[in-house]
C-alpha cells in the first residue's frame, strides 16, 4: 500500500512577526486566569494581615492592568520565546529568527513596554528589547507553536544551577531548592512560582526549569508520580519558610513548585532552580 504523504504547510514570516508582537503585549498586560485564581486562593489561606493586604493589592493591580491595557509590572522582561516547529512546516518570506526578533521589537515599541536589554559590559541599552532568548524544538506535524515569556530581572537574578554529586539524591535536590528560595527572600517578589529542572546537562537542566514555569499553576506533574510527590514536599517546605507575600512575612511564600526531569550522565546530577515572581507572564498560540 502506498504511504500517505504528509501535507507541507507554508507559514509566512509576516504572520510569525504579528503573532509574536501580539503575544508579548498580551503577556505583559493580561495575567493568566490560573495565576489570578492562585492569588485568590492564597488570599483565602493567608494568615498574616499584612500578607492579605499585599495579596489584595496584587490582585487589584492585575485587574487594573487588564482593564486599562497597561503593563502589570514596570519590568516588562527579557523576551524569552519557546518555539515548536513542525517538521512539515515550511517557513517562507524570510527566516524564523529574524521574524521573531521583529515581533519582539514591534511589541516593545508599539506596546509602550520598557526596554530592558543592554550590553553586559557597557550597560548601553539596545533600545528595542532585542536580542530575544529563543529556544527552538523540532516536533511532528506542520504547525508552529509560539510561547512568549517576558521574564523579569528580579526573579531571574535569584535563579541558580548546580552540578550535585549523584549520591546527593532527591534529598540533596530538595535541600538545594529550599536553600535557594530561602536565600532569595523578598527579592523575586513573592509569592513565587518555582521551576525545577533535574537531569540532562548543565544547560538542559536550566531550560527544563524555565519550561516548568509554563505549566498551569496548580497542575501537578502528570508523567512521574515521584516528581509530583517532590513538588508537594517542596511546596510545603517553602511555604514553611515564612517569607510571605511581598517578603513581609506570612504563610504563602509560593503559589506552586513545578519539577521536570530527564536522564543524565552516570557521574552527574544537574539541578536548576528558576524562580518566577507572582507576575507569571506567558501567552501562547499555535499557527
Amino acid at each position: 500500500m502506498e504511504k500517505k504523504t504528509k501535507k507541507v504547510r507554508q507559514i509566512d514570516c509576516k504572520l510569525i512577526t504579528a503573532t509574536v508582537k501580539k503575544l508579548f503585549i498580551k503577556a505583559n498586560t493580561i495575567l493568566g486566569d490560573d495565576v489570578v485564581q492562585a492569588l485568590r486562593s492564597a488570599l483565602a489561606s493567608e494568615e498574616s494581615a499584612t500578607g492579605k493586604q499585599v495579596l489584595e493589592k496584587m490582585i487589584e493591580n492585575a485587574n487594573i492592568a487588564c482593564r486599562e491595557k497597561m503593563p502589570i509590572c514596570q519590568d516588562t522582561g527579557l523576551a524569552v520565546v519557546f518555539i515548536e516547529v513542525g517538521q512539515d512546516a515550511h517557513i517562507v518570506g524570510g527566516d524564523l529568527r529574524t521574524a521573531i526578533e521583529e515581533g519582539v521589537r514591534l511589541a516593545y515599541a508599539e506596546g509602550f513596554l520598557r526596554k530592558s536589554v543592554c550590553d553586559p559590559f557597557t550597560r548601553k541599552n539596545t533600545e528595542d528589547n532585542t536580542p530575544a532568548i529563543i529556544h527552538i524544538d523540532i516536533v511532528e506535524g506542520n504547525r508552529l507553536k509560539i510561547i512568549a515569556m517576558p521574564k523579569g530581572g528580579g526573579s531571574e537574578n535569584m535563579s541558580a544551577a548546580q552540578m550535585l554529586v549523584p549520591a546527593a539524591g532527591s534529598e540533596g535536590i530538595k535541600k538545594f531548592v529550599v536553600e535557594k528560595v530561602a536565600h532569595a527572600g523578598a527579592n523575586p517578589c513573592p509569592p513565587v512560582i518555582i521551576g525545577v529542572g533535574i537531569g540532562g546537562s548543565l544547560e538542559e537542566a536550566c531550560i527544563l526549569a524555565k519550561k516548568a514555569l509554563l505549566r498551569p499553576v496548580g497542575e501537578k506533574n502528570k508523567r512521574d508520580e515521584r516528581l509530583a510527590q517532590m513538588e508537594k514536599e517542596l511546596y510545603k517546605s517553602i511555604n514553611d519558610l515564612g517569607i510571605g507575600p511581598g517578603g513581609l512575612g506570612g504563610r504563602i511564600s509560593a503559589l506552586a513548585v513545578n519539577v521536570e526531569m530527564m536522564p543524565c550522565h552516570i557521574a552527574s546530577l544537574p539541578v536548576a532552580v528558576n524562580i518566577q515572581c507572582h507576575v507569571a507572564r506567558h501567552k501562547e498560540l499555535t499557527i
